[in-house]
């Protein structure tokens, strides 16, 4: 396999290429009179020679004393010296060449003084100028490289962040549904059966909920109604379940496990609480541009929010993982002694 020429190395040839067409194409148009003498070629190509040399030199300077933005201030002594050294070294370089080969008009000869004194005002600027284009590259070039690690990082934390959020669901609803089956270990071993039946399938559905980001809520409804089904075991007549679910909606994307937990908190904060039991209410509907998704239980809103349990909190953190600010999530008392928590995810793009 070939070996990739680096891009500096082909913008210093390109560049240098180009400042000697620059030269010839305003000598012919300006001043044909030099174009047309025996050593215009001859010093053209000397200078380009030696500029290609003298920055390549310069770049080793920064690379050396470690300059490059953003500058810091103890530094910028050390970056003008280097490239007035350069400066010097270029013109006087340039200048003592000429000398020697004899490349200029006998007749309007000047000093070597002089000359290497004119290159020094006149071939600084392409010093200056080619410094302040390899500053602007790099520049751009870690700006760009900061922000794609930045991205990588961002998305390397969001995705750790999801499998610690899921990895703290699973055992937190394992626990609850191992406690209801104990419940029922003495009391009815047949009941007991078929909770632990139940608990089967609702495991076999999460487990498969680890490798995915979001699924339908078909799915999630699905494993929703065996953990009712499970508690129903528990609780018996008082535990009511109501579902108002517009079957369009069926097929949108949400966190796996998301609604399961929420279900799981009005059982425990809710429904739990109540002597009489209660009812638990889901709803799924379109409201605009999105997919508003409640959960309705009996009971009352605790006024500490470090008592209703790690649910709420791994929803807000996911919902915001997922969506950004496009999703929305709220928990709250409504009138007739009932708790909702709605979500509102916004509709998936197909």
């Amino acid at each position: 396999m070939k070996k990739k020429i680096s891009p500096y190395w082909l913008c210093q040839i390109g560049g240098w290429l180009f400042y000697g067409l620059t030269m010839l194409f305003f000598s012919f148009v300006f001043d044909q009179k030099s174009a047309y003498t025996p050593y215009f070629y001859k010093r053209l190509f000397i200078s380009i020679l030696f500029g290609f040399i003298f920055t390549n030199l310069l770049r080793e300077a920064f690379i050396g004393l470690n300059v490059k933005p953003p500058i810091e201030k103890r530094k910028w002594l050390l970056l003008s010296m280097a490239v007035l050294l350069i400066c010097i070294l270029y013109s006087l370089s340039n200048s003592a060449i000429v000398e020697w080969a004899r490349l200029y008009d006998p007749k309007i000869k000047v000093s070597f003084e002089k000359r290497a004194l004119y290159n020094f005002f006149f071939d600084s600027p392409i010093i200056l100028v080619w410094s302040s284009i390899y500053f602007v590259w790099h520049y751009i070039e870690d700006s760009r490289s900061s922000e794609v690690e930045k991205m990588r990082l961002e998305s390397l934390v969001k995705e750790l962040e999801l499998k610690t959020i899921k990895s703290h669901i699973n055992p937190h609803f394992i626990f609850n549904a191992l406690n209801s089956i104990r419940a029922l270990v003495d009391e009815n071993p047949q009941r007991a059966r078929t909770a632990i039946t139940e608990l089967s399938n609702i495991l076999r559905s999460s487990m498969q909920a680890e490798k995915i980001e979001t699924a339908t809520l078909e799915r999630e409804l699905n494993i929703v109604k065996d953990y009712l089904a499970l508690e129903y075991i528990r609780f018996e007549d008082r535990l009511k379940v109501e579902y108002d679910i517009d079957e369009d909606t069926l097929d949108q994307p949400i966190p796996p496990m998301m609604l399961q937990t929420l279900v799981e908190n009005a059982i425990k904060h809710g429904i739990n609480n109540e002597v009489s039991g209660g009812v638990i209410k889901i709803i799924s509907a379109f409201t605009e541009n999105s997919h508003e998704l409640i959960v309705q239980n009996t009971g009352k809103l605790s006024k500490d929010p470090n008592t209703d349990g790690f649910g709420i909190v791994s929803t807000e953190n996911r919902l915001n993982l997922l969506f950004g600010n496009k999703a929305y999530f709220e928990i709250r008392s409504l009138r007739n002694h009932m708790v909702e928590a709605k979500i509102i995810i916004p509709l998936s793009s197909k």
